[in-house]
Parts: C-alpha cells; structure tokens; sequence
C-alpha cells in the first residue's frame, strides 16, 4: 500500500517522530512522509508514533491509497525531500 503520512507533534518530541518516520517512510517535505510500505511495517510505524506522541496535543495523520495508478503529484517552488519521491 502507498501511505502519505502527516505530523503535527510538540517540538520536544519532533527529533524522534521524523526518525521514527524515517525508517519506514521517505521524507517529502516539514513533517510529511509518503511511501509504499507493508502492512506489518505499517503496524510498527503506528505502535512507534504512538509511544512517543502525546495524544492531548499531537496529531499524526494517515492517507491510505491502495493504488498510486489514479493519482498525480504537482510542486510549485522547492522540491524539498530528495528526487527518490513519486506518487
């Protein structure tokens, strides 16, 4: 599956949230992360986040696609995130 992943967490736990990102996801822009990734390494990502984020004042964000076939990407300015990025 092909997942868009969104973060808006305290900048004390920002460090650990986009290495945890990382590991499972590419980096596309601030605190956005896309890529296609299996549903046990989808499960880990989810556990991860959980135990760091607060849930009274963060939020992270999840866009399932089951297909990239129907979709298309547009960027206007700075690509930021690498050129290893597609949708």
């Amino acid at each position: 599956m092909f997942v868009i992943m969104v973060y808006d967490v305290n900048v004390k736990r920002v460090a650990k949230a986009l290495k945890i990102s990382r590991k499972y996801l590419h980096w596309v822009q601030n605190s956005v992360f896309e890529g296609e990734i299996t549903q046990a390494k989808f499960v880990k990502l989810k556990n991860e986040l959980k135990d760091l984020i607060n849930k009274e004042e963060d939020s992270v964000i999840f866009y399932i696609l089951r297909s990239t076939s129907y979709t298309k990407r547009e960027i206007i300015g700075l690509e930021k995130g690498g050129e290893e990025n597609f949708i």
